[in-house]
């Protein structure tokens, strides 16, 4: 495929999380413009395997890469920027062992920038839904429990009335920078500050509601809207409705895990439904138009005579939609062709008389009904 990301980085596409990483950063080694005099071709291949490793390292851009390609909704930002989203911070790791020149927290993903709130929590919850829910798409309310701004200091964290005010060990800054000695000379590194957490502010009164945290326990109540095509083991991402980050930072994302009910008589191959039609012998030694129930509605299936049990009849577009792009999937159908098992008398002289009619061995007539009609069909 074009754009392969597991191709870029030598990985096969069951590739763990470690595997990835490991790959990534012996390539960064190889192929960093500072070891290759810049290189234009080799930058443009570092830039590729940046851009690979971004979109394979996080698992929800990852698993949207898998299902839609480079294009689609998981895949990384167009730009190509080499250090988008945390790149940076594992090349310093490959060269300086996490100890780069722009602090250990450079590119990490940690969910703030310097001197500012954190972002809070991700959260989980499971939807359970109906097969035809799970086929056409819904909308469903969802009720979960997770930490939410508090109203009474609109999450600053300080009392009402006061305010939060510089922290007096960083200046604001939100860190504190510590030289040391190497091999290499004076480094300097620099770590959130111990006294304010990062934050870059204190809080001289707390807010009694939520203990200057800024965000207490309480209900959140909203609809999800379902995408037709959803399947067990999905997992929808809802940005911003995770935890409300401490003191006034931004809210974490909700993932959603789907679980669907199973159907009676239907059951799932991907975007492929599957069912069985059970059919007398007559309708299938002779031929019928047999009306056969659909997620669409009533559909009648033609039964060609001569039909045997295992043949299968497609009915295009009758399937699951294709998450994230256009059509669907086909229904499926296999006939099943049911031998009688209860016949009166006037019905076994009749298959007898077609048994003599095609020279067909049977049983005799005072054998056991079952022994009778097995070998009718010998």
């Amino acid at each position: 495929m074009a754009d392969d990301y597991y191709a870029e980085l030598g990985v096969p596409r069951t590739a763990s999380e470690a595997d990835i990483k490991k790959a990534y950063l012996r390539l960064a080694r190889e192929l960093h413009p500072d070891a290759n005099g810049g290189d234009a071709r080799t930058e443009e291949r570092f830039k590729a395997v940046t851009r690979a490793y971004e979109t394979l390292r996080d698992p929800e851009r990852r698993r949207q890469y898998d299902m839609f390609g480079a294009s689609g909704p998981g895949a990384s930002g167009a730009s190509g920027d080499p250090f988008g989203g945390g790149g940076l911070g594992d090349i310093f790791d490959a060269f300086f062992g996490g100890n780069g020149p722009f602090g250990a927290s450079a590119g990490t993903g940690g969910g703030r920038s310097r001197g500012g709130p954190r972002q809070g929590e991700d959260a989980e919850a499971v939807i359970d839904l109906d097969f035809r829910d799970a086929v056409f798409g819904t909308e469903q309310e969802m009720h979960i429990r997770v930490l939410q701004r508090c109203a009474a200091c609109e999450g600053s964290g300080a009392k009402p009335g006061t305010s939060p005010v510089t922290c007096s060990v960083c200046q604001g800054a939100g860190e504190v920078r510590r030289v040391r000695q190497s091999i290499l000379g004076q480094m300097v590194t620099s770590g959130p500050c111990p006294q304010c957490g990062g934050l870059g502010q204190e809080i001289p009164e707390k807010c009694t509601s939520c203990a200057g945290q800024g965000r207490i326990r309480g209900e959140s109540s909203f609809v999800v809207e379902v995408p037709g095509g959803v399947d067990t083991g999905t997992t929808l991402r809802l940005p911003g409705r995770g935890a409300a980050g401490p003191r006034g930072g931004p809210a974490g994302d909700l993932y959603v895990h789907v679980r669907v009910k199973p159907h009676p008589t239907l059951t799932r191959s991907e975007s492929d439904l599957l069912a069985e039609l059970h059919v007398p012998m007559t309708q299938a030694t002779l031929g019928a138009h047999v009306p056969f129930e659909t997620l669409d509605g009533i559909e009648e299936i033609a039964v060609a005579g001569g039909t045997q049990s295992g043949r299968q009849v497609r009915l295009r577009g009758k399937g699951v939609p294709h998450l994230g792009r256009h059509g669907r999937g086909d229904l499926l159908v296999t006939v099943v062709v049911d031998t009688p098992t209860e016949l009166t008398k006037a019905q076994e002289e009749l298959l007898r008389q077609l048994a003599l009619e095609r020279d067909e061995q049977v049983a005799e007539a005072d054998a056991g009904l079952m022994s009778r009609i097995r070998g009718a069909f010998k």
